[in-house]
């Protein structure tokens, strides 16, 4: 069954397009359903506005439920955008369409996807299915217009444990009041396959919730004190025979140094994470999205493609047992002014696994090239557009392997609004040729992640998301519900223009090093 013909049975509608209006089917709003020319699915995020610059927005279903005075009965135009998508334009340039609104009336509009990635529906926050409701229509998700009092959500991480995945974010907005839950929210849901919807379809999540019914903080401030608590990686390890879920969590978090950082173990009888080591440690936010890989024997976790530790909760404790993968002479460390690049008796950048070393993240990596110590074509890290060989600047993202490739993937934030993607024959790269696969015009989407438990058909079909916000973007206003919530996307991986960014060989030592762990 075609994508968009399976969510149509989800919600109870008939996969055959109209073009035009439908004969009035009594009171109600004027339906109209924005759907991709392609698949048939309905499309989120698509703004239709009026003349006098009023503005509708589609909900998950693509669907909009018109019922505005004084225009019903009338012949409107509707100018069509939505980032990634294109209407045709008309002979002055406008890309819309003419249409008359009548109660209980249909039509259905189709959009070209231009992106490579299409966009499937938004994961958090209030009025997910809202106009879907309006239009008489069944969502395919239980809580389709509030869910755990939540509005909106930053930045996603997630693990399965237990036979259910696991969900953390960030800064979470709430109905009642401007401030909302700054201790980290958590919720589950089921695995597809074992109790969980397709993720084509949605994702039902089931939030942790204070006796006031909104989500309570997964970091108490009996744990880990006040001001802001951002949870930076979450993964699971084996522990005594049992599988624990163990998460990295930055406490008196900011955009600039924390207070300090704990190692914590999440405790399932009260269902928050309890504070196992505290480190003194004063590094910025950077989400992480671990994975698990077999190098010689030995398991490790890759908080980062080039930041690791072995897979055990004893290793993880114990700071001296983390390793970066680094080309910095001597212990790796950035210390000081001297900053010494380690370097073979030809001069070719020499890069090894250093315990205790810093991490070289994309931001280290450009004070380095700025300095003039290294060269970018020496850095792990150095995405360069496939189309126009034009640098990308790197962002943050995530790597998992992907079977069908037989090779590593990065899913990374370029510019503002873009999301980018990359292959690699090992974790470390290096990452040159990337693919820009989704945009959003002026807003952001940033900290994207894969998720690999929802891979289809042995990977040729992954799925990301990340958080689309105002924030450090150049958009004039905030999109109403979307704003600063999750938005979750759909990547054929065989795509010709995918397929097109062809790795660069690894770094000596590294071919073949890591392997997926099972």
């Amino acid at each position: 069954m075609r994508l968009g013909a399976l969510l149509l049975a989800a919600i109870g509608l008939s996969s055959t397009p109209s073009s035009s209006s439908a004969a009035p089917a009594g009171g109600g709003p004027f339906v109209i359903r924005v759907v991709d020319d392609k698949t048939g699915r309905g499309v989120p995020l698509v703004e239709l506005r009026t003349v006098h610059s009023s503005s509708w927005w589609t909900d998950s279903g693509g669907v909009v439920a018109f019922e505005e005075p004084g225009l019903m009965g009338e012949e409107v135009f509707f100018h069509i955008a939505s980032p990634g998508y294109e209407y045709p334009k008309d002979g002055f340039d406008n890309r819309g369409t003419k249409l008359r609104p009548v109660p209980g009336g249909r039509v259905e509009i189709k959009l070209r996807r231009v992106q490579v990635a299409e966009r499937l529906y938004r994961v958090t926050g209030a009025g997910i299915y809202r106009d879907t409701l309006l239009a008489g229509l069944k969502p395919p998700i239980q809580h389709p217009v509030l869910n755990g009092q939540v509005l909106g959500q930053d930045t996603v991480i997630v693990a399965p444990y237990r036979g259910r995945l696991h969900w953390c974010w960030g800064d979470t907005d709430r109905a009642s009041y401007p401030l909302g839950n700054f201790g980290a929210s958590g919720a589950t849901s089921g695995i597809p396959g074992r109790g969980g919807l397709d993720p084509a379809v949605g994702i039902d999540l089931t939030y942790f919730v204070g006796g006031d019914g909104f989500c309570r903080p997964m970091c108490p401030e009996s744990e880990f004190g006040k001001g802001l608590k951002w949870i930076e990686g979450l993964m699971t390890v084996r522990d005594k025979g049992a599988e624990r879920l163990v998460a990295r969590v930055a406490a008196g978090a900011s955009l600039g140094p924390t207070r300090e950082w704990h190692l914590a173990v999440f405790n399932d009888a009260r269902g928050s994470f309890d504070s196992v080591v505290r480190w003194d440690l004063h590094d910025g936010h950077d989400s992480s999205h671990p994975f698990h890989a077999r190098v010689g024997g030995v398991e490790y976790l890759y908080l980062y493609p080039n930041y690791r530790v072995p897979a055990t909760l004893e290793a993880l404790r114990d700071l001296g047992r983390y390793e970066a993968f680094t080309c910095v002479a001597g212990a790796g460390r950035l210390e000081g002014k001297e900053r010494v690049i380690d370097r073979d008796p030809q001069g070719r950048v020499r890069y090894r696994w250093k315990a205790g070393a810093d991490r070289l993240h994309a931001g280290r990596l450009e004070e380095l090239v700025a300095s003039g110590r290294l060269k970018r074509e020496e850095c792990w890290l150095r995405l360069v557009d496939i189309e126009t060989g034009a640098p990308v600047s790197g962002g943050r993202g995530s790597v998992c392997w992907n079977p069908f490739l037989r090779r590593w993937v990065m899913v990374a934030s370029g510019k503002p609004g873009e999301v980018w993607i990359s292959q690699a024959d090992a974790p470390t790269g290096p990452w040159v040729n990337a693919r820009r696969v989704a945009e959003h015009g002026r807003y952001n989407f940033y900290n994207p992640t894969q998720h690999p438990f929802f891979d289809e058909e042995g990977g040729r079909i992954i799925y990301f998301e990340g958080t689309y916000t105002e924030a450090f973007s150049g958009a004039p206003a905030k999109t109403p519900r979307y704003d600063y919530n999750q938005i979750l996307y759909r990547l054929e991986v065989d795509d010709s223009r995918v397929r097109g960014a062809v790795p660069f060989p690894p770094f000596p030592g590294e071919e073949g090093a890591a392997l997926p762990e099972p």
